[in-house]
């Protein structure tokens, strides 16, 4: 079975290990967290970076150090990995959900404005949801794949609103906006996710980027557990985020080679959009149009409108040794966020079932890719004769 996406652990990751192992610095203590950090950081082009136990865990911090709390609205898009929308509930708060762009599948900036022009007001300084009287507390883009959100048009927005951005950047370590690296947008804050099957990983891991001190030094006391000092008090509700030394020794080895990694995902991506240019019945993925995207995902997007047709595909790759997977679900599809306030989702709707997501692994070989081009074309042609 050619995989989806499975770690490269090619470089010092098993050198750094051991170091963690002979020193016995394993948990959260120890000197790769702190080098990881700076390595997070610079890569981003952020001036502060904060490592937590998860991408989900660093936006559930994030959104708490900037005020989210029970009762408010955040608006996201409704086209992401659920962990998006959890976060912003483990506040107390509800996610808002937004339709997409259909060409970038990022969140719609233009339907963001609409929403906060004429569906809410700004009372005492704070703005809210005419229809229910709740507070919108912040803006959550995502950078969907690693292509980066229009952030030329949504922090000037947040701005215009006095709302923060805490912007969702999962899977786009490596990815740049208009010249700029993806953590120096102009949201106030950047969370990463370093998950297995991202193209940097800890095995797990988060980190959160930004540069306003106090923000970032909230953040790191809320996810040590909000303690003070040496003894064992701690001021308020804190949460134990914390990254192990043995992650971070992993991720530090991850970050040595992030542009090769991030170059091979580019590569698979163009090669599958070249290898599938001639053909009427399939889309590739979005194509950043402002920058250069991490290219995490890669695969092709149907144009039949029935989900059956994707599905068989999908089975049939698989039964060729191809793995092939298929895409989020809407949220608003999800149980837990059917009633979550929401704007159309014909976009979303249209377009998620459609998605087919092929093998794009860091270590993926041309003649591997040769395979899965030829199995999809097959598939097509046994499918949609």
């Amino acid at each position: 079975m050619i995989p989806l996406a499975v770690p490269n652990l090619s470089g010092n990751e098993a050198v750094y290990l051991k170091e963690c192992i002979d020193s016995g610095f394993v948990s959260s203590v120890g000197p790769f967290v702190g080098r990881f950090e700076r390595m997070v950081a610079q890569a981003a082009g952020a001036p502060l970076a904060v490592a937590t136990a998860s991408g989900t865990a660093g936006l559930h911090v994030a959104l708490v150090a900037l005020g989210v709390g029970p009762g408010d609205l955040v608006l996201v898009p409704g086209l992401t990995f659920i962990a998006s929308a959890n976060a912003v509930s483990y506040c107390g708060a509800q996610p808002w959900l937004v339709d997409i762009d259909p060409d970038t599948w990022n969140l719609d900036a233009e339907l963001l404005e609409e929403l906060l022009t004429h569906e809410c007001d700004v009372r005492c300084g704070r703005v809210r949801h005419k229809k229910t009287g709740q507070r919108v507390a912040a803006i959550m883009p995502v950078h969907i794949l690693g292509d980066p959100a229009d952030m030329d048009r949504i922090v000037p927005l947040a701005h215009r609103f006095g709302l923060p951005v805490v912007a969702d950047g999962a899977a786009a370590l490596g990815a740049s906006y208009r010249g700029k690296k993806v953590g120096d947008l102009g949201a106030d804050l950047t969370v990463f996710s370093f998950n297995g099957n991202k193209t940097i990983t800890c095995g797990g891991g988060g980190a959160v980027v930004g540069s306003r001190e106090e923000w970032m030094q909230r953040i790191r006391h809320l996810s040590t557990t909000a303690r003070l000092g040496e003894a064992y008090d701690h001021d308020q509700v804190g949460f134990n985020y914390r990254l192990t030394n043995l992650q971070a020794a992993v991720g530090c080895a991850q970050l040595e080679r992030l542009d090769d990694l991030v170059g091979k995902k580019r590569w698979v991506r163009e090669y599958y959009r070249q290898a599938f240019a001639d053909l009427d019945a399939v889309s590739p993925f979005p194509q950043s149009v402002h920058g250069q995207s991490a290219a995490w995902f890669s695969g092709i997007v149907l144009h039949h409108p029935s989900p059956e047709v994707a599905s068989a595909l999908r089975q049939f790759l698989r039964q060729q040794g191809v793995e092939a997977k298929p895409f989020w679900k809407p949220l608003h599809l999800q149980d837990p966020y059917r009633k979550a306030p929401t704007t159309r989702q014909h976009v979303s709707e249209d377009v998620w079932y459609r998605i087919v997501v092929l093998p794009c692994s860091t270590t993926v070989t041309a003649q591997e890719l040769d395979h899965v081009v030829a199995q999809v074309r097959q598939g097509l042609s046994d499918l949609m004769p």
